[in-house]
């Protein structure tokens, strides 16, 4: 049985590592679904302060489109490469 210390070494020198090019890749490639999210949830946020004005819901609807928009985007290329039989 491998001992506590022998484990703790293993994964520490796992998460020192730094990222692959294939991590970085598949990260950029996910970057506009997370600010598209992160922008939704920000215009969500927001509206919970007060009143919700037509402004408000306007911000809601826009960054909710853009958020679908880079979902459909993503799944897109992903069956794209399924269908080629390229690595995501």
């Amino acid at each position: 049985m491998l001992s506590l210390r022998l484990l703790t070494a293993i994964d520490r020198a796992e998460n020192d590592r730094e990222p692959t090019a294939a991590e970085l890749d598949a990260i950029a490639v996910e970057t506009p679904l997370i600010e598209a999210e992160v922008e939704l949830l920000d215009a969500q946020i927001r509206a919970l302060d007060g009143p919700v004005a037509e402004v408000d819901q306007q911000r809601i609807r826009r960054a909710r489109r853009k958020m679908l928009a880079a979902r459909r985007a993503l799944a897109n290329r992903a069956a794209g490469l399924a269908q080629t039989g390229g690595a995501a």
